[in-house]
């Protein structure tokens, strides 16, 4: 996970918003992903299922590096 920086924001507000997301489940989606694609504000987004949220999908906002960690959720709207 050394390679991987996350922003203040996801520090700072994702984390404290949502405590059940890990910053390892966010590199897992990164390194697994069933699906990327661009995002129209120079980031990424990743999508995979994680065993910790029930199989649920997460997504995962990088910025354009694709290292970076800017945003994460639960995307129940995701399908395969």
């Amino acid at each position: 996970m050394a390679d991987y920086l996350f922003t203040n924001y996801f520090l700072n507000e994702v984390l404290r918003k949502r405590p059940y997301i890990k910053p390892e489940s966010c590199v897992f989606v990164i390194e697994n992903a069933v699906h990327s694609e661009p995002q129209e504000t120079n980031r990424w987004r990743f999508w995979a299922a994680i065993p910790e949220l029930d199989g649920r999908y997460l997504r995962v906002v990088t910025l354009d590096d694709k290292m970076t960690v800017h945003n994460a959720f639960p995307d129940r709207g995701f399908q395969t």
